[in-house]
């Protein structure tokens, strides 16, 4: 195992991003998650530094404001960390000034300026991490599901059938060898892309306050549009497994009391943990509707936590056969992030010069797919 407590922040995200790059076609699955887990380790060994050196900046601005005992100072001169530059407001307005333009040379010169090393990806500020670290937790779908970050196409193979397990008592025939059947489920990356319009007012605010308010309106953006598109390529699926792609079964049947719990019976067993039910916030008035006319003898959530998303259609605007609800464990469906969870901000301050409006793309390359049989299952609306 890669030893992180001997290691430097620059070492750490090396390797980081060295196991991001490392390919994955042809891998052991049991490799790919031993990787998995390494990154898992590595940032987790971030955080913790990060926080340790917060603690310690606190302890040094309480005894500057006199707690505790005051010592003999001795100067020494030190070199900044990158981690330290890159929340500095010189380096917050020069990255706002590289989302304008494109230009990473004034983010490079004040690194270079605070002796810091030039070379390798321009670091991102802090502020921008926590944005959308937020943004994914206040997306309650986004939230459940499984994340990786392995370069270009991930495959993730699957049980497509297999032949059971025998009983054998000695001295009678041998066991029957096992016939299994293997299929491949390819996470194929490509652009979730959302364009917002902001005013030359909103581009004269400050770097910080700048970057802070196109990040977020961007990112929850962009977030969402990813929703829609998982929830569209579920919605599509169809009831059985292929050798590319995982099926998922559905129940045409109204909100109803025991709904969810009759519809949880085509889940495996020893497979779905966990178990949500995936629905606009609208649709759940349609369920208490049914509690309340059972007199509230049975809660039809319970054992279930729900999880809201307005990319879904309420039951009542819904059509004969659309997915309503989906229920079962979310870790079933998986996003892969090759590039990382953040959003590449492209600028255009020409095409609508004219009405004083600037265009911002927001983009994140990401590829997702259900790639575990078995832990999910649609509700779509019956007929009138």
């Amino acid at each position: 195992m890669f030893d992180l407590t001997e290691k430097s922040v620059e070492e750490l995200e090396a390797r980081q991003a060295e196991i991001a790059g490392m390919e994955t076609e042809g891998v052991e699955t049991e490799e790919i998650e031993a990787r998995a887990g390494e990154l898992e380790a590595i940032q987790a060994e971030l955080e913790a530094r990060k926080q340790k050196a917060a603690e310690e900046a606190e302890a040094r601005k309480a005894v500057e404001n006199g707690a505790g005992e005051v010592k003999e100072e001795k100067q020494e001169e030190k070199k900044m960390e990158v981690s330290e530059i890159r929340n500095t407001p010189e380096y917050l307005d020069a990255f706002a000034n590289y989302i304008r333009t494109g230009s990473a040379e004034e983010c490079r010169t004040v690194l270079l300026s605070k002796n810091a090393p030039a070379s390798g990806q321009l670091p991102v500020p802090d502020m921008l991490e926590g944005i959308i670290k937020t943004a994914w937790e206040k997306n309650d779908f986004l939230n459940h599901i499984k994340k990786t970050y392995f370069r270009g196409n991930l495959r993730v193979p699957f049980e497509l059938s297999a032949t059971g397990a025998w009983k054998h008592v000695e001295g009678t025939t041998g066991l029957t060898e096992e016939e299994i059947t293997i299929g491949i489920v390819t996470l194929t990356p490509a652009n979730i892309k959302k364009l917002v319009r902001v005013t030359d007012e909103c581009i004269a605010m400050g770097g910080e306050e700048f970057i802070n308010y196109i990040y977020t309106e961007v990112a929850y953006r962009v977030l969402g549009e990813l929703v829609n598109e998982i929830v569209d390529y579920i919605d599509d699926l169809g009831t059985s497994n292929g050798a590319t792609a995982i099926g998922i079964p559905k129940v045409k049947v109204a909100p109803g009391v025991m709904v969810l719990r009759n519809a949880a019976t085509n889940l495996t067993a020893e497979d779905a943990s966990d178990l949500c039910v995936v629905m606009n916030r609208l649709t759940e008035a349609n369920f208490n509707t049914a509690y309340a006319s059972g007199q509230f003898a049975i809660n039809p959530f319970d054992g279930f936590t729900k999880v809201y998303t307005s990319e879904m259609p309420a039951y009542d605007a819904a059509s004969e056969n659309d997915m309503y609800a989906l229920i079962g464990d979310l870790k079933a469906i998986q996003a892969n992030y090759p590039e990382g969870e953040g959003v590449t901000i492209k600028w255009d301050d020409l095409s609508e010069a004219e009405d004083d409006i600037v265009k911002v793309v927001g983009r994140q390359y990401v590829g997702f797919a259900v790639t575990a049989p078995g832990r999910l299952v649609k509700l779509t609306k019956p007929g009138a």
